[in-house]
């Protein structure tokens, strides 16, 4: 049996994060920012929410 590496790296989850926080004022609430960000990294809203909280 074969390990699995996460899809993500912890930069690209690093930098996803502070994105999301970075443009919460440009949104009405957390999740706007969430789902702005997330299609540019390549995860869905959901994952970068986990990864928020």
């Amino acid at each position: 049996m074969t390990k699995l590496t996460p899809p993500f790296s912890s930069k690209v989850r690093e930098r996803a994060m502070r994105m999301a926080s970075e443009h919460q004022g440009y949104h009405d609430t957390q999740y706007g920012a969430i789902r702005s960000i997330a299609p540019k990294i390549g995860c869905s809203g959901e994952t970068l929410r986990y990864w928020v909280r």
